[in-house]
């Protein structure tokens, strides 16, 4: 059935990424089999939680992990679960002011809106936000200083959204938090590593289970048994209201398996498939074109576009307007007010590569 005609909705090219707004990725078809188990049959559904999680662990050697329905549910359920420690009048009483205790520090340069801002899911699950160091910059020694006896946790955001200049490492942060005896909360939705920050000792690691791993809408929060163990308690309690299915949770487990089995596509890979694009975009006037690695460090290569100052429509404008067609063209657009356009081409095939250059070639006319 086609939902673009039967409910009148635009096609898309995705030369975002991986992003909510256009339903993030494409499950992989490891992810399709399982969700389709998940519909087909019943469960004890606490079980089911616990022993996939269990099983994850071990794929990918964590002490234990718990599938939410998304990183942004397992901000709120972490900071929730931190409070309360285990209580289970904590559980049912969130916002009691029995527990004193709530303040999270986070680099002021973390403190981002990546579809919402992260204090929002911070005081979602109950926390105070406190900001350390400067927009521009962030030191451990900054962290440190806002440190005292109601800190539950420190924050840390690893993306691209996030200040990457001047800032402190993930492991300069989990220092300063093992030092002071806190946990290190590891926001790293859209990363691709998911063994990397179970390596370094991160006690609590967000992914996103829609994002690099190609699975449904969901979550993955995985580290130290002992925060698993709250987190998992919040189920009962603000986690409610961000109950994932069985057939997501499923999908996810599916997907994982694949992933951890074939992981994303190899950097070299990704670079071979944009040269020609690159080139074809270098024959449309006005525009300057370069290869660019992602700003996060992650093996993601993209095409940076820059419009010359002397085109006849400005990068705000064609972002614009390769949005009104159908097919719309998404681009990752957060540099367009510098004049520069980024083409991601993760989720896009040859096919849609010469789309987007037939219509920036109308566009540039």
């Amino acid at each position: 059935m086609d939902f673009y005609q039967k409910l009148n909705l635009k096609h898309v090219i995705n030369a975002s990424g991986k992003m909510t707004i256009l339903g993030v990725s494409k499950t992989s078809q490891e992810g399709i089999n399982a969700q389709r188990f998940g519909d087909e049959h019943f469960f004890e559904m606490a079980d089911l939680v616990k022993k996939s999680g269990s099983y994850i662990a071990k794929l990918i050697g964590a002490e234990d992990a718990i599938i939410v329905n998304s990183a942004s549910a397992g901000i709120a359920m972490t900071v929730a679960a931190l409070i309360g420690q285990g209580s289970s009048y904590h559980l049912y009483h969130p916002f009691s002011p029995r527990f004193e205790n709530r303040n999270i520090v986070i680099p002021k340069g973390h403190n981002v809106d990546y579809g919402t801002p992260e204090e929002e899911m911070i005081n979602l699950g109950g926390g105070n936000v406190v900001e350390a160091g400067y927009a521009n910059m962030c030191s451990p020694e900054h962290i440190e200083m806002m440190i005292d006896e109601e800190t539950i946790a420190i924050f840390y955001v690893k993306s691209h959204h996030a200040v990457q200049k001047s800032m402190l490492s993930v492991k300069e942060a989990l220092d300063v938090a093992h030092k002071h005896d806190l946990p290190l909360i590891l926001d790293a939705a859209a990363e691709e590593d998911l063994k990397k920050y179970v390596n370094l000792g991160v006690d609590i690691i967000l992914f996103s289970g829609a994002k690099a791993i190609e699975g449904p809408a969901s979550g993955l929060v995985f580290g130290k048994a002992k925060y698993i163990d709250w987190i998992r308690m919040q189920n009962a309690g603000i986690g409610r209201a961000m109950k994932i299915g069985k057939e997501n949770l499923l999908g996810l487990l599916g997907a994982i398996e694949n992933y951890v089995n074939m992981g994303p596509e190899d950097g070299n890979h990704m670079r071979k498939r944009l040269a020609p694009f690159i080139e074809d975009l270098t024959t449309i006037p006005y525009l300057s074109v370069k290869e660019q690695q992602d700003q996060a460090g992650r093996e993601i290569y993209r095409a940076d576009v820059t419009i010359d100052c002397d085109a006849p429509k400005d990068a705000v404008e064609v972002v614009k307007e390769l949005k009104e067609n159908d097919p719309a063209i998404y681009t990752r657009e957060y540099r367009a007010n510098e004049g520069i356009i980024e083409f991601d081409i993760r989720a896009i095939d040859s096919e849609e590569m010469k789309q987007i250059v037939n219509r920036l070639k109308e566009i540039m006319k």
